[in-house]
C-alpha cells in the first residue's frame, strides 16, 4: 500500500534554546496536580510518529527502545532519528523528564517506545504505519499515540487498531486539521475517525474552539493544541500548533489514569474502564460534541470548577 499517510498539518511558531517551565498546556489540564499520586512511572506509550531527537536531555531517560520502519537512513530498523521535528514535539508533551530545565510533559515518568513511521518529510505509507501499529502490540505497551492521518479508509489499518484495542492498549489519535469551524460539517481523517480510538479535537489556551479542529461524530474530547511548547530538534523548543499537539496531552494522562487506578484497585483496568476514567475527567466547553466530544481534558475536575464552567458555558451560549 503506497498511499501515504502524514502528519497533521502542524504550525511551529516558535523556537528558543533556554527553556525551564511547566508549559501552559500541561498546566490547563491540570497534569501538575496529579502529580503528588502519579507521574506515569511503569506505563509504556509507543509514539507512532517521525522519530525522536534521541539525545535531547528532556527525553532520552525515558526512551526504553523502538523501531524504525520508514526509508530514512537507509531503512535501518535501529535508527530512530527524528529530521522532522513532530516526533520529538509530540514527546515531550506526553513524557519530557522532570530534571529542573527544559519543560515536563504530562507524565514525565512514562515510558516511550518511539516507533518512527513517518519519514524526514512526515510523510509514510500505511503499512508502515499498520507494522508499527502490530510492533507496538508485540511490545505490549498502554498505549498508542498517533498524531497523523490520511483520508482514505483502509481496512488493514482498522483491523490493525481493533487488534490493539483487543489487546488491552489504548490507542489515541489527532482528529485532524481540516476543520472549518462549522459543526454542520464533517471533516474525516483516518485513523482518528473510527470508533475505537480516542480522537482528540483542539483548544486554544483559552478554552476556545481552534478552527482547523475536525468536526464529526467520533470526537471524543479536546486538549490544548495552540501554541504548545515542548522538545524539538537539536536539544531545542518550539510552539507548535495543530491537533498533533492536543493528542499527545491526552496519551500522557492515560499514562497516569492507568497508573493510578492499578495502584488504587490494585489490577489493570479494561480499556473500557480506562476511557471511563478519561471521560470522567471531562468538561463541557458549551461547544457541539462533533467539535468538543465529551468537552475539556480537566484532570481534578472539582466541583467548584464545574460551576466556573458552567458560567463559562451560559455566556458563551448568550453570545452565539
Amino acid at each position: 500500500m503506497k498511499q501515504l499517510v502524514r502528519v497533521m498539518p502542524y504550525t511551529v511558531n516558535d523556537q528558543v534554546t533556554d527553556v525551564n517551565e511547566t508549559p501552559q498546556g500541561i498546566q490547563l489540564i491540570q497534569a501538575p496536580e496529579i502529580w503528588k499520586e502519579t507521574k506515569g512511572k511503569g506505563m509504556k506509550v509507543a509514539i507512532l510518529d517521525t522519530g525522536c531527537d534521541m539525545d535531547h536531555p528532556d527525553l532520552k531517560a525515558r526512551i526504553i527502545g523502538g523501531r524504525n520502519f520508514t526509508d530514512d537512513d537507509g531503512s535501518s530498523p535501529d535508527i530512530l532519528d527524528d529530521h522532522n521535528g513532530h516526533g520529538t514535539h509530540v514527546a515531550g508533551t506526553i513524557a519530557a523528564t522532570a530534571n529542573e530545565s527544559g519543560v515536563i510533559g504530562v507524565a514525565p515518568e512514562a515510558d516511550l517506545l518511539i516507533v518512527k513511521v513517518l519519514n524526514k518529510d512526515g510523510s509514510g505509507q500505511y503499512d508502515w504505519i499498520i507494522n508499527g501499529i502490530l510492533y507496538a502490540v508485540e511490545q505490549k505497551v498502554d498505549i498508542i499515540s498517533m498524531s497523523l492521518g490520511g483520508p482514505e479508509d483502509v481496512p488493514e489499518l482498522h483491523e490493525a487498531i481493533q487488534k490493539a484495542v483487543g489487546e488491552n492498549i489504548l490507542v489515541v489519535c489527532a482528529a485532524g486539521n481540516e476543520g472549518d469551524g462549522d459543526d454542520n460539517t464533517d471533516e474525516l481523517a483516518y485513523p482518528g475517525s473510527y470508533n475505537e480510538v480516542i480522537s482528540v479535537g483542539a483548544v486554544n489556551l483559552n478554552r476556545e474552539s481552534s478552527p482547523f479542529s475536525n468536526s464529526h461524530t467520533e470526537i471524543d474530547l479536546v486538549a490544548p493544541g495552540e501554541e504548545i511548547l515542548s522538545t524539538f530538534l537539536n536539544g531545542k523548543y518550539a510552539k507548535l500548533s495543530g491537533t498533533s499537539m492536543a493528542a499527545p496531552h491526552v496519551a500522557g494522562a492515560l499514562a497516569l489514569i492507568k497508573d493510578f487506578s492499578q495502584v488504587t484497585f490494585e489490577r489493570d483496568f479494561s480499556e473500557p474502564e480506562s476511557y471511563a476514567q478519561l471521560i470522567r475527567r471531562t468538561v463541557p466547553l458549551g461547544y457541539s460534541p462533533k467539535l468538543e466530544g465529551n468537552g475539556l481534558l480537566y484532570l481534578t475536575v472539582p466541583e467548584h470548577l464545574n460551576r466556573v464552567l458552567t458560567e463559562v458555558v451560559k455566556n458563551r451560549l448568550v453570545k452565539s
